[in-house]
């Protein structure tokens, strides 16, 4: 089967019930700042990318799923994966289980502050 586009994600949204705390959570996990947008029917902040074409995703004023209801949202560290857990852990996030290895890279469980699933995840250079 071939596939038309290049990614099969076009962009994640994670929810948030307070959004300025969900954008403070996320720029501490990324060590950048997130990009606010009011332009829409609520407002988003975007994750960073390098450019347009790349993969995203936002923070938006929502309701997460229940603990372990919902999806896990796989990000990139944009360092090492022990700084960004560390990171993580800082800003409120809860770390779930031991670093994982897998052929292509290394990642770990978390969960944000508001009970979202996130795998934090480290690619092989």
């Amino acid at each position: 089967m071939t596939y038309p586009v290049k990614d099969t994600l076009v962009w994640c949204e994670i929810p948030v019930t307070d959004m300025d705390a969900g954008v403070a959570f996320y720029e501490a996990l990324f060590g950048q700042s997130l990009e606010r947008d009011t332009t829409g029917p609520n407002e988003v902040a975007w994750f960073p990318k390098k450019n347009a074409e790349d993969v995203a995703g936002h923070v938006y004023p929502g309701k997460p799923a229940t603990a372990g209801n919902g999806p896990t949202v796989h990000l990139h560290a944009p360092d090492t994966l022990e700084k960004t857990i560390e990171r993580v852990a800082a800003a409120g996030g809860e770390i779930q289980g031991p670093i994982v290895s897998l052929p292509v890279g290394r990642f770990q469980y978390a969960v944000d502050p508001f009970g979202n699933s996130l795998g934090i995840f480290s690619k092989l250079t």
